[in-house]
Order: C-alpha cells, then structure tokens, then sequence
C-alpha cells in the first residue's frame, strides 16, 4: 500500500490535475472472509442500509447486514446458506447475493447466487466438481425479509443449479425477473402465486459458453416499465428483449439496438467485457424512459421503450478519463450507478487514471474475465438531468490515504451519506466491508 501512497501524492503534488478530493468512512460488520461483492446494497424506507457481503468458500456463505445511521449500529440478520434452509446440507454455499434489494410492502426482495468456482480450461466456471464432502450448488434462491419481524422467507430456487446473476422486480404486481448465471436463463417469477416461468438462455451459452463461439457476457441490470409492467434487458450483441406477463416469450426490440460508434467495437463471443450490454440501467417515472450507462465507454443515455429511441447525454466517466480519453481499468465497467434521493441527479461511482510524476499509470491491454486491468482511483461523478450539469467530485480515499478498490455498487442515503462495498486493508489481510462516502450534493446529518 506504500506505493499507493506515494502515487496519490503524486497526483496532488507532483501532477495535480485535481485536488479536489472526498473521504470515506470504513466499518468492521465482522466477517473477516468477506469477499468482492457486486450490486448488494440497498437504502431502504426505514432508513437503514442492507447489503450482502460475499464469500468465495465452498463451506462459507455470504452473510447479510443492515446499519443504522441514526444509531451506528451495524447487525448481522443471518447466513444466507441457512437462510435458504441448507444449513447441514452439505451443498456448496450460498456464496452471494448479486442484486440490489427491492422493496414491497415492508418486505425486502433479493436473490442468492454461488460464489465458489472451478477453474475449468482457465475460466472461472459454476463447479461441476464438489469438493470433497460437498455436494453442488442447489441453485439461487428468491429470498424476501420482513424488516419488522426480522423474519425471512424462501420463496422459490432458480433452476438447473443456477445462480441469480441480475434480478429486477415490479413491486406493483410482485414480478421477480431474473438471468441465470452461467447460462443466461430469462427466469419470471411471481412472489404472490410463487408461480416460475423459466424461458430459457438470453444469449448463446451465456458465461458458461465457449470463447469465440457460444460464449456471451450476461446482462447485469434489467428494468421495469411500470406503466406496462414490462421487463426489458440487454445482451452482449447491442439487442434489447423486452418481456410483459403472459407473453409466451422474450422479444427482441426491432427498432432500436446498442451497437453504437460511440460505445466501441466489440466481439460479444469473447470474454473480457460487457460487450454492447448496458452495464447498469433504471427507470424514471416522471420522464417515462429509463436512464443508462454503457460500462466500458462510460455514456450516459437515455432509453425510451415506447418510442424504442436511444438518446446519448455525456460520458460520465471521472474528469481525467474524459481528458485522456482512456477507458477505465475495471474490465466490464462500474454498476455504483443509481438516481439519488431527488430522482433528479445521477451519482456514479466510477474510475479515474493515477498520474505518477505526470505520466498516467497503464494496466494489462487485454483481460479474460470481470476484473481489474490495472490500479485506478475511485471518483464519485454526479449529473443532474434537468440542467444538464456534470461534477467529477474527485478521487476517494481511506482516512488513512488507501484507496476503494473493487467498488461495484452504491446506495444513496437520505443521510447525507453515499454507502458502498469496497476492499480494505485490515489486519494483514484484504477484506470487503462498508464504507461511507459524505454527499457532497447534501448537507450531511451525521458529520
């Protein structure tokens, strides 16, 4: 971590392109294996912040949280393996949840997926062999918590020992709609019937495919229209599907797609990117289109489905990356994407290049899966949709002058606080934890 030092002191010193900068607040929720986790955090009505901390141990299952900002208390509410009544069963853990948590009449609504891998032919892959003693995973599971009662529910297991990779859900009707991960399922599912329609791959074989062939880059972020109660989603080749209950299956937009010059070229049969997906998407009500953004080029658009029209805005990558003109070092781009409390302003949690002695540093050209190409700082960059205004708040960093890495999700609180998951240095060991970033939009409640 010297090293990282010595290059933020670069930056504010030797280059100083921006000396603006932000710091954030770590906690300690107590698990000591937490790994990378992706989209798992939520801000809900009672003001709390749930979030899931990941594991990648066959024998070890992501647990999930809530914090309290009036109180600073910090609770674990439960295993997620034990949640989904496997505790004893010997399957490999319930490693994850990948989504954000959605609520509906006191209720929290989330899924479950795996994450233990086996590397097969140099790929992270679902494992087709158990470790000893174990047995495969069961598949992930439709969760939902009662945030009174503190009582959670089992609702439904995806199928094919699968995991849930990405899930939406219409709270109006009670319409979970999930991908499966690795072979890109289009799952439907309603929590009041518990009825699950299962319609089948999205994309070629989905991550579970081969590499220039049948292999494709899964959607991470589906959205609803709520006038329709259609589900629309994306797929590594620019096309858009779009589902509504009781259509027999998934269709294919015919007049508008995502193979736009300004998003890049790209091979969707190969791993290593999103491709033409759009990395993290959401609805708008009152201006009745959805607002996206396109994870390696960093575009900020606009979908309307009616008028099946896409509009780009800005590139809303950091500052620096705007003037270099460089795409971040997170291969398939950044899901800390989400409207904030005014539903006017746009926050992103994305990349910026490090400069050290004035030379911006580079990372690996290529990479074959969802990673990091090399060391960037993190940047909270904010738009606000009716003036059309952009501010790159500056890079973020540990009091102790570390750096957020593997940030890929974010919750905006009321608070006065932006809440994520991110790596931390503790106790000699790498771990994933929340943090708390101060608002710079809002004046803040709690110092």
């Amino acid at each position: 971590m010297q090293a990282d030092k010595q290059g933020e002191q670069a930056i504010l010193e030797t280059y100083a392109p921006q000396t603006e900068k932000l710091t954030a607040k770590t906690f300690d929720s107590g698990f000591e294996l937490a790994h990378d986790s992706y989209n798992a955090i939520t801000v809900a009505s009672d003001g709390r912040v749930y979030y899931v901390l990941s594991s990648d141990k066959h024998d070890v299952a992501g647990r999930m949280y809530s914090y309290d900002p009036r109180t600073g208390k910090i609770s674990l509410l439960g295993d997620l393996t034990e949640i989904c009544g496997e505790k004893g069963e010997k399957f490999i853990s319930q490693g994850k949840s990948h989504v954000e948590f959605f609520e509906r009449k006191g209720k929290l609504y989330f899924s479950t997926h795996v994450g233990y891998y086996e590397l097969i032919d140099g790929m992270d892959r679902l494992p087709v062999n158990a470790p000893e003693g174990y047995k495969l995973y069961s598949g992930g599971h439709i969760l939902a918590y009662d945030m009174k009662t503190g009582a959670f529910e089992d609702l439904g297991i995806l199928p094919g020992g699968e995991g849930a990779v990405s899930m939406t859900m219409d709270v109006e009707r009670g319409n979970v709609f999930c991908i499966s991960w690795p072979l890109g399922n289009f799952i439907a599912f309603n929590v009041d019937t518990k009825d699950m329609k299962n319609f089948g791959a999205t994309a070629g074989r989905g991550e579970g495919g081969t590499p220039g062939k049948d292999f494709r880059s899964l959607c991470r972020s589906l959205f609803v229209d709520q006038r329709t109660g259609a589900v629309y989603f994306s797929t590594a080749s620019g096309d858009i599907y779009t589902y509504a209950p009781g259509d027999k299956q998934p269709g294919k937009l015919g007049e508008v797609d995502l193979r736009i010059d300004y998003f890049g070229k790209y091979q969707p049969e190969q791993p290593g990117s999103m491709g033409y997906n759009w990395r993290k998407i959401c609805w708008h009500e009152e201006d009745e289109v959805a607002y996206g953004v396109h994870g390696n080029s960093g575009y900020l658009f606009k979908f309307d489905p009616a008028a099946q029209k896409i509009e780009l805005i800005e590139r809303i990558t950091s500052s620096l990356s705007r003037k270099s003109g460089m795409f971040d070092q997170f291969s398939y781009g950044y899901l800390g994407f989400q409207l904030g409390p005014d539903n006017e302003t746009v926050y992103y949690l994305t990349g910026g290049p490090i400069y050290v002695n004035g030379k911006r540093l580079g990372g690996l050209n290529e990479i074959g899966k969802g990673a990091a190409k090399g060391l960037e700082n993190l940047h909270l960059v904010t738009y606000h949709i009716p003036t059309g205004s952009y501010n790159d708040h500056g890079p973020i960093f540990y009091e102790n002058g570390d750096r957020p890495l593997y940030v890929n999700s974010i919750a905006v609180g009321a608070d006065g606080g932006i809440y994520t998951l991110a790596r931390i240095e503790r106790n000699g060991r790498t771990v994933t934890d929340l943090i708390r970033i101060p608002d710079p939009l809002q004046k803040s409640k709690n110092g």
